[in-house]
Parts: C-alpha cells; sequence; structure tokens
C-alpha cells in the first residue's frame, strides 16, 4: 500500500461470484473501497453483502441500472464526502496487478507536469485474447483517450470539469470525459509499469470471405448506446479535435462493420444501431427502454 489515501470503486452489473476474487487484490492496494451495484438480483448480491462484512468495504445498492456513469459518480461522492484525495475505477471484471497502485504513483510523480496530471491510465491486457491493448497518443505521450477502468484520478478534478455524463448511461463515458478533461487544458498519462488484465465484450475470431477478424460481440443493446453516445462525441469536439475525433470516427466504422460481418442477431443490432444514431443526432440521452 502507499503512502497516499485512495479509495477504490467497482461497478458491478449481475456480479458473478467468481468476480469476488478481484476484491482482495484490490483491497490490498488501497485505503477504502465502494462496490457499486446497479441493479442485480437479491440471488447475485448476497455473496457480496456477505463479503462486504468480512474483508471491510462499503456496498451501494441501486434497486435498477442506473448506468455505469451515475454508479461512478455515486462512489467519487462517496470518496469526496470521507475526504479521499484520490479515487481508483474499475469494471467488475477488471483484475489488478501487484504492485499496481504504487506504479500508478511512481509515474504520476516522474511526470514532467504532474500538477497538469487529471487521470493516469495503466497498460491493458485482454484476458481473453491475451494481447494488449493499444493506447492512441498524443502530442504530450500521454493517451488520447482510455478507459475508465483502472484509472487513477485525482478528485480536485470533479470539481474542476464536473462528474461523469449520467445521462450517457453507458458507453463513451470514459472518451467524453477524457475530451473533457484535455479540452479543459489537463493532461492523461500512462503508467507503463501497472497492468491491468481486462477485455471488452466477448471477442471470438472470425471471418467472411477470407478475411480473418475479431468482433467484440457487444449485445444489441450496447449497440444502441455506442452508436448514440458516440455521435454526441463526435458533435461535441469535432471542432477541438478534429483529427483525433476523426481517427476515432474511422476506428468506430472497422468496428461496426466487424459486428455485421461477423456477429450474431445482426437484424436487431442493425436496429439499435439506426436507432441510437437517430436518437444522437436529435439529442435524445438517458436510458432507453424497449431495447
Amino acid at each position: 500500500m502507499t503512502n497516499q489515501s485512495v479509495c477504490a470503486i467497482i461497478v458491478t452489473y449481475h456480479p458473478t461470484v467468481e468476480m469476488l476474487s478481484n476484491v482482495p487484490p484490490v483491497l490490498n492496494q488501497v485505503n477504502a473501497l465502494v462496490v457499486v451495484d446497479n441493479g442485480s438480483t437479491a440471488c447475485e448480491l448476497a455473496p457480496w453483502q456477505a463479503a462486504c462484512k468480512i474483508h471491510g468495504f462499503e456496498l451501494i445498492q441501486n434497486a435498477e441500472n442506473l448506468g455505469i456513469a451515475e454508479a461512478l459518480n455515486q462512489g467519487v461522492h462517496w470518496a469526496q464526502r470521507r475526504g479521499f484525495p484520490w479515487v481508483l475505477l474499475f469494471d467488475q471484471d477488471s483484475k489488478i496487478t501487484d504492485g499496481y497502485l504504487e506504479a500508478m504513483f511512481t509515474s504520476w510523480k516522474t511526470h514532467s507536469d504532474p500538477d497538469r496530471v487529471a487521470s493516469m491510465h495503466p497498460l491493458y491486457k485482454d484476458t481473453a485474447m491475451g494481447v494488449e491493448g493499444v493506447l492512441r497518443r498524443a502530442e504530450d505521450g500521454g493517451p488520447i483517450v482510455a478507459m475508465t477502468s483502472g484509472a487513477l484520478m485525482p478528485t480536485w478534478i470533479f470539481d474542476k470539469i464536473g462528474m461523469f455524463r449520467a445521462d450517457y448511461f453507458v458507453d463513451e463515458v470514459d472518451t467524453e470525459y477524457c475530451f473533457r478533461i484535455r479540452a479543459a487544458g489537463y493532461l492523461l498519462a500512462v503508467s507503463p509499469a501497472s497492468v491491468l488484465l481486462h477485455h471488452i465484450g466477448h471477442p471470438r475470431k472470425s471471418s467472411f470471405l477470407g478475411l480473418r477478424f475479431t468482433p467484440t460481440h457487444h449485445s444489441a443493446l450496447r449497440r444502441y448506446y455506442m452508436s448514440r453516445n458516440r455521435l454526441v462525441v463526435y458533435k461535441k469536439y469535432i471542432w477541438i479535435f478534429p483529427r483525433w475525433v476523426l481517427q476515432s470516427m474511422k476506428d468506430s466504422m472497422v468496428e461496426t462493420a466487424k459486428c455485421f460481418l461477423g456477429e450474431e442477431n445482426r437484424g436487431r443490432k442493425l436496429r439499435n444501431f439506426l436507432l441510437g444514431t437517430w436518437d444522437g443526432l436529435r439529442g435524445r440521452m438517458g436510458k432507453r427502454e424497449n431495447l
């Protein structure tokens, strides 16, 4: 454990019992942990309720799914009320590695401009594919955008630029916040010695007309939020970061093409993609029912 005061936040949604194994390694490196659950069943939560008494972490139970952004905000508010100057954010399936947090702070302290660093990110290793994720870098050497899972952030940044966008519900919450950090003149950085074991979606290899690729196999529901929120992010930041947004657009088009060429349930996913695009164009945000 470092000499810094850090509160970890894990957001859960229908977690498995096996995911509880991710908790002790986090607790060993931080001062406090709050788990924010989004509408899981009583049966799913029972092991977590028992574990919070054994391990001494806080469990916030939302009666319904409020979305990843609102759950993160709840965790950040919990940490701020208790005076924690740092938060460490995780998805339920992210696995922390030994020395993770200590390496984070070492990278922070040795950064050329640490007072402007608003979010420190690890290297991401995909547990399903066995490869490390690629982070596109800005001219300052930090990532242009990165996932919230695994991020170490000072709580002052939320006072400076606000909380995560709860009206996004899920998807692109991290992209929007990274762009907002950079638009406000702050920086993102990477700790190369901090490795987070994580995977995106449910990737499986596929092929089409001899072309081999790996779709993410996100759900049809997620296809709605991905298409809607990406469009909203692009509209907001295209004039501030045109090159980065255009590159993101290209990456999104490739990822979406893989979905429609190599995934199941393509009819429903196409319907949700088009609905999300329409809602994004007209600015309809928040949780969408009947997806």
